[in-house]
């Protein structure tokens, strides 16, 4: 089953894309929480309309995430964690703490665009994707330090 993404859903895609869903996950979860339009022609039609419209506002917000990107640059952050003598953490590193850390330096980063390739689960460097947009993604190095 084909739909249309109304909304970035991570995993499968972002807003305006057509992607292939199974039929149960298309018509018991994606339509009827308004996630995704069955991808017809005429609805076709409609967001190649939409997206011809907004494609100027699109580029700006591309240009926007690379300025953004740009600003972060190579920063490295320290996230503390309770840690037990043989060096694991107790609990877990969050993406909420790195978009704190990030809040701190002046960069506003939603805790959806964060994502561990690599779960931290001892003290040690680690790396966090930013997903600034769907062509721009970054990498922001953090260090876990015991507290």
């Amino acid at each position: 089953m084909e739909v249309i993404l109304i909304q970035n859903i991570q995993g499968l895609g972002y807003k305006n894309d057509t992607v292939s869903v199974k039929p149960g996950y298309g018509r018991n979860y994606l339509i009827p929480q308004g996630f995704a339009i069955i991808a017809n022609n005429s609805n076709k039609k409609k967001i190649e309309e939409n997206i011809k419209q907004a494609s100027h506002k699109a580029e700006k917000i591309k240009n926007d995430a690379i300025a953004l990107s740009e600003q972060i640059g190579d920063v490295t952050l320290k996230v503390g964690a309770k840690v037990g003598e043989s060096g694991k953490i107790f609990g877990a590193v969050t993406t909420l703490q790195i978009s704190d850390l990030l809040a701190e330096k002046g960069i506003g980063i939603d805790i959806k665009q964060i994502s561990f390739p690599e779960k931290p689960k001892e003290v040690g460097e680690y790396i966090a994707l930013l997903d600034l947009h769907k062509e721009v993604k970054h990498e922001v190095k953090f260090e876990v330090v015991s507290e």
